[in-house]
């Protein structure tokens, strides 16, 4: 029937097809598995970008209840606009401490804000903020809606690397802008 010669070459050749075989299946197996390193490093980043908008609307929400506990907010709501700050200094402490001495209401709504927008700083990775009149508000005696945009920088690790480089030419993103408002300056590239 078969040579002896003919099967002992048979067990030779076969020895060398299982080892390729499993260099390949070694190979399809670590593809696999980056593939779901790649998915897992997305999800964290989907997660860290949920989390930050959420501060977000926390830190919207501690600014509507700074102005209802400020009596007469509404008769000054002019005094709670602030626009983006320029250059990549934090903002400056307000003149005025209002926590533990008598304050104007012009002075209290600054107080207010500036102490407002340096939580929106310390709470995001070169965080910022513009609040101003709603585009709607046309009549000076009836004001009663604020527009409020928040802006930060995402995936951020070392803030003071991200700082020392973000310039008035060149800021953090942005959010989307609501209809009317006005939109930041766009990045330089």
């Amino acid at each position: 029937m078969y040579n002896m010669n003919t099967m002992n070459t048979m067990k030779n050749a076969q020895k060398g097809i299982t080892l390729i075989e499993s260099l390949v299946a070694i190979v399809v197996m670590a593809l696999g598995i980056l593939g779901v390193l790649g998915v897992q490093m997305r999800t964290l980043t989907d997660t860290q970008t949920s989390v930050r908008r959420a501060q977000a609307i926390r830190l919207i929400e501690d600014l509507s209840e700074r102005m209802k506990v400020h009596p007469n907010a509404m008769g000054s709501i002019n005094s709670y606009t602030i626009g983006w700050r320029s250059g990549a200094a934090p903002t400056a402490q307000a003149g005025t401490l209002c926590d533990s001495s008598a304050c104007a209401h012009a002075d209290f709504a600054a107080y207010d804000l500036r102490e407002w927008k340096r939580a929106v700083e310390r709470a995001l990775p070169l965080g910022d903020a513009n609040v101003f009149v709603a585009a709607g508000e046309t009549a000076d005696t009836n004001r009663r809606q604020l527009g409020v945009m928040i802006r930060w920088r995402e995936n951020e690790r070392d803030t003071t690397l991200s700082a020392a480089l973000a310039t008035p030419e060149r800021p953090a993103p942005t959010t989307r802008c609501p209809r009317g408002a006005p939109s930041p300056p766009l990045p330089s590239t």
